[in-house]
């Protein structure tokens, strides 16, 4: 990995759709779902050496009270490298997002790399409810 940005120009959108419609979380999200997630959130993205982007992450976020990191997400040649856990670093080092209430994320199988920069399961589960839908973008 060569360096984190959080350019927007450098984002490659093709690249970042790839990756997240082959995901367990967003199988077969639209082009145009993304963009428009990544244009309400603050996003990071991961570079090799040659300027390719192999990673990205988001926050969903007021940059007051609340945060949701999402979107964590390494290409598969670039994993175990470093990538997520310095993107998530940097997303919660963003001058925009300090001092909040409030971090979530959801995750199915990766607790102990969030374990290792201060996440922890949730104090009071019985306190949050949810709606998802699963299917939503094979519909």
């Amino acid at each position: 990995m060569e360096d984190i940005s959080f350019d927007p120009a450098r984002l490659d959108l093709d690249a970042i759709h790839d990756l997240l419609t082959n995901s367990y979380w967003s199988p077969g999200i639209p082009r145009e779902t993304v963009e428009r997630a990544i244009a309400g959130s603050l996003c990071v993205g991961a570079y090799d050496e040659a300027g390719r982007q192999i990673g990205f992450a988001r926050v969903v976020t007021d940059r007051a009270t609340f945060a949701y990191l999402a979107d964590v997400i390494v290409t598969e040649s670039a994993r175990g490298q470093g990538a997520g856990q310095a993107m998530v670093a940097a997303l919660m080092a963003h001058p925009e997002v300090q001092g909040l209430r409030r971090w979530l994320l959801a995750t199915e199988d990766a607790h102990g790399v969030y374990a290792k920069v201060g996440w922890k399961p949730l104090a009071h589960p019985d306190w949050f409810m949810e709606i998802v839908d699963r299917d939503i973008y094979r519909r």
